[in-house]
């Protein structure tokens, strides 16, 4: 019998142990390991940071489900990973520490065969002074977090009824950060709220950004087709944001925060300052912080992990400059060169290289998105991994027949920009593939063809279908292997 362990339960983790459990049945084992209670599906928290969905309607909890499936669920986090076992058993496992109220504190060794790390990041607020949800910004990363960015913005509304006028910020709060999508949506979503409240007049909302230019959400712009003209990336952002009324700032890299008073520095070197009544910056990502101990107890943690603490998987982390770099550096199997039974989907692997071009100020200020792993790509990488497994432990071969290298894979996204059924929007984008091919792709980097963009409510009928299909998916209703990641 095998064990095979998933650390994480998001969008990577659990679709890798949705796959696996199927997949391998009753004679081998399938252990979960996540410090939440509960899945959540994170791209509608947008919708839960503006008033238009509760918690537990993005949310829902695993042990019912993982009890189901013949799971074993821990809620717990892990700490760190033994590949050579110790100097008393050669089995290797992960060290893990309980989070549920009934062990909280708990440490335990899980053995494992395989190992699925699937933890995703570590929202690193600590990263720029000031921020994040227990200081003096907002958040929409996590549902609590949306809901508390929600309960916030009431409270500016409420201000507003009353003749106030408030100043809104939102984008990234770091010059390194990513999930510009995120960012992007909520500013849209807050502005219609606004708008739909006939508040209007009393808001000056403003988007903060570290890309170059609007549109290029960290995978280097996006051309899309459009109505049979191309639509550069800048102009597809732009548009929309100012459809909506929204000021920007691009290429900045926050740095501090203070109450009600934002620090960045700018691509120029200029370091500048901007005003706020209501904040929700996303935060730079890092690793989750797990260490690893060879057999002596010797730290390997770099072995295993790149400095950013995301795990290195079968991609080219050689220095090469950037314009050197090829879609053949990416990973496509996501298996960590010196341990092979080790896997990273999702978030937890480590990009070879930035997809946008890295640019830095005139003092050093590394200011540029870092590569989106999110959402779709996520499940992808998940279910391919998972199969992968399956065949070694069925089959005993050591080939990896299942690839998905985000430079040979499209996603597809529908960026919310407000909620209605009949006065909602969504702009629907299609990429392929995700890191450019400028070899194979000489004019835009992308097969123009799949690559397009489109706005209505024909988008948002689709985004909110999205969500509950997906939900469906996750919590394993009849046939939930047929809906593609």
């Amino acid at each position: 019998m095998a064990r095979v362990v998933v650390l994480g339960a998001g969008i990577a983790g659990h679709t890798a142990a949705s796959y696996l459990k199927k997949k391998l049945g009753k004679k081998h084992e399938v252990v979960v390991v996540s410090p939440s209670e509960y899945y959540q599906w994170i791209p509608s928290n947008i919708w839960v940071g503006v008033g238009k969905m509760s918690i537990d309607q993005v949310r829902f909890k695993l042990k019912p489900l993982y009890d189901r499936w013949n799971i074993i669920y821990k809620q717990a986090k892990a700490i760190s990973i033994h590949p050579e076992g110790d100097r008393f058993s050669s089995r290797p496992y992960v060290t893990i520490e309980y989070t549920s109220a009934e062990n909280r504190g708990k440490t335990e060794k899980v053995e494992y065969d395989y190992l699925v790390n699937a933890t995703g990041p570590k929202l690193d607020f600590e990263a720029t002074e000031g921020l994040g949800p227990h200081k003096y910004t907002h958040s929409v990363c996590s549902y609590d977090h949306a809901a508390k960015a929600w309960e916030a913005l009431q409270r500016c509304i409420d201000r507003m009824k009353k003749g106030e006028k408030l100043k809104f910020l939102i984008g990234v709060g770091h010059g390194t950060a990513t999930c510009q999508g995120a960012a992007f949506e909520y500013v849209l979503n807050v502005a219609d709220v606004i708008r739909k409240a006939g508040l209007s007049k009393y808001a000056e909302i403003t988007y903060i950004t570290n890309e170059y230019e609007l549109g290029d959400f960290g995978v280097g712009g996006i051309f899309v087709k459009q109505n049979g003209l191309i639509i550069p990336p800048k102009v597809f952002g732009e548009s929309l944001l100012a459809e909506y009324n929204v000021n920007w700032i691009t290429r900045a890299a926050v740095y501090k925060v203070e109450e009600n008073q934002v620090h960045y520095e700018t691509l120029d070197g200029e370091f500048k300052t901007v005003d706020y009544d209501f904040a929700m910056l996303i935060p730079a990502f890092a690793g989750a912080g797990l260490k690893a101990f060879d057999k002596n107890d010797n730290d390997i943690t770099s072995v295993l992990f790149a400095p950013s603490g995301f795990m290195k998987v079968d991609a080219d982390y050689s220095v090469k400059e950037f314009e050197n770099w090829s879609v053949d550096d990416w990973p496509s199997t996501y298996q960590n060169p010196t341990y092979p039974n080790i896997f990273a989907p999702g978030i937890a692997f480590a990009p070879p290289h930035p997809i946008s071009k890295p640019m830095k100020s005139p003092n050093g200020t590394l200011i540029t998105p870092a590569p989106p792993r999110t959402g779709m790509p996520s499940g992808i990488m998940a279910r391919i991994v998972a199969l992968n497994i399956v065949d070694q432990i069925k089959h005993g071969t050591t080939e990896l027949k299942h690839k998905a290298s985000m430079g040979r894979m499209g996603a597809a996204c529908i960026i919310s920009a407000g909620y209605g059924s009949f006065t909602g929007n969504g702009a629907t984008i299609t990429v392929f593939p995700l890191v450019p091919d400028w070899k194979k792709y000489p004019d835009w980097g992308r097969d123009i063809t799949y690559t397009f963009g489109e706005s209505g409510l024909a988008g948002h009928w689709l985004k909110l279908l999205l969500h509950y299909m997906f939900l469906y998916k996750a919590k394993g209703r009849p046939f939930w292997w047929l809906i593609p990641e």
